[in-house]
């Protein structure tokens, strides 16, 4: 990616290490490094936004759990396999 600027830090070094700078895990010099970048680059604040809007989301959708319905439906789905492979049957065979 290219945002047709010359800048101190290439788009390719911003895009790979979008995870760890999203996730404040550079040294400092390295943060300030690509935070100027993505003042000065549109293209590459965009992706970074971007990802952590997906990261956001993903964060978001694991911390929701099933409805207490579908929970004992499959608990007892697990059991009822537990109990057929304990009496030596194999219920994907059946």
């Amino acid at each position: 990616m290219s945002c047709g600027k010359h800048h101190d830090v290439d788009c390719s070094v911003i895009l790979e290490r979008v995870y760890v700078f999203i996730d404040n895990e550079l040294e400092s010099a390295d943060y300030a490094d690509i935070q100027q970048h993505l003042v000065e680059c549109g293209p590459c604040l965009r992706a970074v936004d971007l990802e952590r809007m997906v990261k956001s989301l993903v964060a978001r959708s694991c911390r929701e759990s099933a409805p207490v319905e579908l929970r004992e439906r499959v608990k007892l789905s697990i059991r009822h396999v537990q109990v057929e492979i304990s009496e030596g049957r194999h219920p994907e065979l059946d």
